[in-house]
């Protein structure tokens, strides 16, 4: 009887703390509230905040559906809360109404993943401007805890932040809701996101598009082009402008436009936001082909145009009946010179001896205008050389040459073993 008695004078006893929680919003919680020694009396659940009595031992004395209390029959009790809600966070208290009564407390903390407002009155889609002007991005995000907000370019680009009080800056992340940009330019053109994130995962982003609107400038890659008849050559321009514009090709000054077709190919490319390359493809040349062209760009804003002046790139003409014709030799080893190899060009050099007097008057035109080479006694070198060049290799025929100086005539130095194209023949004039 004694042990009883004392049993009875210790009461009811906890057994373990409750436990603070932090769920995200929509998930399930209990509470465990472990009691010994209970004896006559009851357990009862508490919102402390409120103060208000949510059930006692299992029967709920709160209306709220998604509270429950359950009893293992021992000396566990828990208190269920389904679906947990924002308003449904703050301290729960377990209380036996001993005298005084006795109770624990545990923290229920409801947190909310961030989310990002679509209010009518914000800019949330894209900012807009003309270059020069401002944008303002605001990213209102909400969440539990409050979420912190950033800025972030797409492609890693920076941040251009503008000011007249200080340069320029440029920036890999700005925080904040709102997103200034001031005094634009067509370079911060393109995507922007907004990135909230408060701890509680998923972190959430949203895209804003900034557009800068300005008028076109276009250039042309090479105002002046050289170009063959019966061949084809393309004409090329740049233009940057927003928003996209209408561009094409014309001649004469602009009166005639151009079309795709049999004689034009007209194609562009958009480089980014803002760039276009503009081609124009003339195919099989002719006379009349040649002359003015522009390429043009225009938008709401304004008007540019290039132009671009075609010309005939007129090609050697072919050997005359003056010329010495292509010598074709096979690859064979070359032999070694017999003596009076060089007789015929010797006779030349003699005959040019007497009249020295005369070549020196002559030199400074030689060496300006190009030299003539004599023609061999074979008849197998002829035409017009560069100065100090007269040695040459032609299809593998070396020819030995002489040039002259003020002593007279003396051996020229080998040329190069580069071989002359057949499209491109020697071509005979006349030297001073």
């Amino acid at each position: 009887i004694l042990g009883h008695s004392e049993t009875n004078d210790i009461g009811p006893e906890f057994l373990a703390h409750l436990t603070n929680i932090t769920v995200p919003q929509g998930r399930d919680i209990s509470f465990t509230c472990v009691v010994d020694n209970l004896g006559p009396y009851r357990v009862a659940w508490i919102k402390s905040d409120s103060k208000a009595i949510l059930g006692i031992h299992t029967h709920m004395v709160s209306l709220n559906p998604r509270l429950s209390v359950t009893h293992n029959g021992h000396n566990t009790w828990k208190l269920h809360i389904s679906r947990v809600q924002i308003n449904d966070s703050g301290s729960y208290m377990c209380q036996v109404n001993t005298d005084p009564m006795k109770s624990l407390s545990g923290y229920l903390d409801v947190v909310v993943p961030p989310d990002i407002l679509n209010g009518p009155d914000q800019n949330v889609e894209e900012g807009v401007s003309i270059e020069g002007g401002s944008i303002s991005l605001i990213c209102s995000a909400t969440g539990v805890p409050k979420p912190k907000v950033q800025w972030r370019r797409e492609d890693g680009k920076d941040i251009i932040l503008r000011s007249e009080i200080r340069e320029k800056q440029a920036m890999k992340i700005v925080e904040g809701e709102k997103l200034t940009l001031t005094s634009v330019h067509r370079t911060d053109m393109g995507g922007y996101n907004c990135i909230a994130s408060n701890g509680i995962p998923p972190s959430i982003s949203k895209r804003f598009d900034v557009h800068v609107n300005f008028p076109p400038a276009i250039k042309a890659v090479n105002q002046l082009l050289g170009a063959p008849i019966e061949r084809e050559v393309t004409l090329e321009c740049f233009v940057e402008v927003y928003p996209k514009p209408l561009n094409g090709w014309y001649r004469n000054e602009g009166n005639v436009k151009l079309h795709n077709g049999i004689k034009y190919n007209i194609s562009e490319q958009m480089i980014n936001l803002y760039t276009w390359h503009l081609n124009l493809t003339i195919r099989h040349l002719t006379k009349s082909d040649f002359g003015a062209y522009s390429c043009s760009s225009v938008n709401a804003l304004g008007k540019s145009e290039a132009r671009i002046r075609l010309q005939e790139l007129r090609l050697p003409a072919k050997s005359t009946t003056m010329a010495t014709p292509y010598v074709y030799t096979t690859t064979k080893p070359r032999r070694k010179q017999q003596p009076g190899h060089n007789k015929g060009l010797n006779e030349v050099v003699r005959a040019k001896e007497t009249h020295f007097s005369n070549q020196m008057q002559q030199e400074n035109d030689l060496f300006g205008d190009g030299i003539s080479v004599p023609q061999s006694a074979d008849g197998l070198l002829g035409g017009t050389v560069e100065s100090g060049n007269v040695n040459v290799m032609i299809n593998g025929a070396e020819v030995h040459n002489f040039v002259p100086t003020r002593s007279g005539y003396e051996k020229g130095v080998r040329a190069s073993d580069t071989l002359p194209s057949p499209r491109s023949p020697w071509i005979s004039t006349n030297a001073g």
